[in-house]
């Protein structure tokens, strides 16, 4: 099973997110496991950026949110970068 590790800048923004949106927060609870145990589950949608953000991956909350990562495979981590909004994020 990957780690999953956080960011400062993500610790703020899942705050910011958490307070705004606390409807989502079972569903934010239920994604992190899921990724933590099965980051190819298809329910996340998993996929790799492009443009700007080619570095970096996304999973999905629901539809409308998502929250980007940082896939490390080779050191078995996902480092949690930014939680948004589809259309604020990219």
């Amino acid at each position: 099973m990957p780690k999953i590790i956080t960011t400062s800048y993500y610790e703020k923004r899942l705050k910011a997110f958490q307070e705004k949106h606390p409807e989502l927060k079972e569903k934010y609870v239920k994604t992190i496991k899921l990724l933590g145990a099965d980051p190819s589950h298809p329910s996340l949608r998993l996929h790799k950026l492009k443009g700007n953000l080619s570095d970096l991956y996304s999973v999905s909350l629901n539809m409308q949110y998502r929250i980007l990562l940082d896939f490390i495979i080779k050191d078995d981590q996902i480092i949690l970068i930014n939680i948004g909004d589809h259309d604020g994020m990219y």
